[in-house]
């Protein structure tokens, strides 16, 4: 099996042999049953978990080649497996394998006055190359959302969690073969050399038909500026949360501090926080001290710092950074029209959250900002395809063609059109 070749001497063979087995996969993909597709699922499911000694000692060996690297803890928690962990990754394919099958489902139909009956059906991308980072859990995810969208999948995990992907992999791979669905669905790229990559991005002779990366800035940043095939991607997530004068002060509090600390190293994780001037008064200052409390680093405007001196002063860098840490930029606004001037500036157009009770306040915020995801009286943290109730997802596009927001089943599939006639001829 190609992903167990070891060593890998020429990575262009290699990766143009793994594109040629997707492509084949894919087709048997495209028409097998759900029924064999969720089979596969429970399958790698049961795998995952009969194989849970083996994935966490493959995770204990990129955890102790990653020792000594100077990476950020942040890295590290998103490398790290557990047993809840992977447990929670198996409950993920059992759900993913009881969603409605998205391949063949009508999306619409109509009828024209010549008497044609028209459908608009889903159907599978093809293959999908996903690229990733630290995140041993993507593997799972990825391979399992594929599946169901009737995709082969070309996993290319971090150097730094390559062993415990693979192991994965393995499981993965162990529940298509109980299914008698080809084992070539879920390949890993064997090799941690990035020339890897770059086969990937050049779309392996045409067998790839979409990349998703996810991963760091310098990642996304690659990938969209080489991919020869189209992307699903963000670059950042500069995510910020705006807390009106009409908001319930326990309410902000909780929902500011769950926004940024609850997990800091995730794209959805809050960045910036924005404060009415009107809530100066009743909101800044206990919603500060809550942050402080939880451990956050506040780096503040001028404004902010006049009301709350001895903070760190934000510099125009701080508004455009995602920190992925423990951090959060702080800023007095004039309103929501105050608010939607910062964010339309400085967002990267993942995820924005409002907290206020004024319906006119949510109404604007809802319509004059075009992030791919905007909350009101709710956590940035959500911003997450499980918490959507797609199963999971394998990333979060900013994009505006085709995939936005969590991509999930239906963003792994495209449609076709099926025409049904009765003899009809065009004048």
């Amino acid at each position: 099996m190609l992903d167990t070749v070891s060593p890998v001497d020429d990575v262009d063979a290699i990766m143009a042999a793994i594109g040629r087995n997707a492509k084949a996969a894919s087709l048997e993909l495209s028409i097998a049953s759900a029924d064999a597709k969720s089979v596969a699922l429970k399958a790698m499911a049961d795998a995952i978990l009969a194989s849970k000694q083996d994935i966490l000692s493959a995770n204990a060996m990129d955890l102790r080649n990653a020792q000594g690297k100077d990476l950020l803890p942040s890295f590290i928690d998103r490398l790290t497996l557990t047993d809840s962990g992977i447990e929670a990754m198996a409950a993920a394919l059992r759900e993913i394998a009881d969603f409605p099958d998205p391949v063949g489902a009508v999306i619409a139909a109509w009828d024209r006055p010549n008497g044609l009956q028209i459908e608009r059906v889903r159907t599978p991308l093809g293959v999908i190359g996903v690229i990733y980072e630290s995140r041993p859990n993507v593997t799972a995810d990825a391979g399992a959302l594929c599946l169901k969208a009737g995709n082969a999948v070309i996993l290319r995990g971090g150097s730094d969690s390559l062993n415990s992907s693979q192991a994965i992999t393995r499981s993965l791979r162990a529940g298509l073969k109980a299914a008698g669905l080809p084992e070539h669905a879920i390949q890993i790229v064997p090799t941690a050399d990035r020339a890897a990559v770059g086969a990937m991005l050049s779309g392996l002779d045409g067998t790839i038909d979409v990349i998703v990366p996810r991963g760091g800035k310098s990642l996304v940043a690659r990938v969209q500026r080489e991919a020869r095939v189209p992307v699903f991607a963000h670059l950042e997530g500069i995510c910020h949360i705006y807390v009106d004068g009409s908001a319930d002060l326990d309410m902000a509090r909780r929902i500011v501090v769950n926004a940024k600390m609850r997990r800091t190293g995730i794209c959805g994780a809050a960045e910036t926080l924005l404060v009415d001037s009107a809530a100066i008064g009743s909101h800044l200052a206990p919603i500060l001290e809550a942050l402080t409390e939880a451990g956050c680093e506040i780096r503040a405007s001028a404004a902010v710092l006049k009301i709350c001196p001895g903070l760190k002063p934000a510099t125009e860098e701080d508004w455009r950074t995602e920190y992925l840490d423990a951090i959060i930029s702080v800023a007095i606004v004039d309103g929501i029209s105050g608010a939607i001037r910062h964010i339309n500036t400085y967002s990267s157009s993942h995820t924005e959250a409002l907290v206020a009770e004024d319906a006119e306040v949510v109404a604007r915020f809802f319509n004059e900002i075009d992030s791919a995801i905007l909350l009101h009286n709710a956590s940035t943290q959500f911003a997450d395809g499980g918490e959507f109730g797609m199963g999971g997802e394998i990333g979060i596009a900013t994009g505006k063609m085709h995939a936005r927001g969590p991509v999930g089943l239906e963003q792994l599939t495209s449609f076709k059109y099926r025409v049904h006639g009765t003899g009809q001829i065009r004048p």
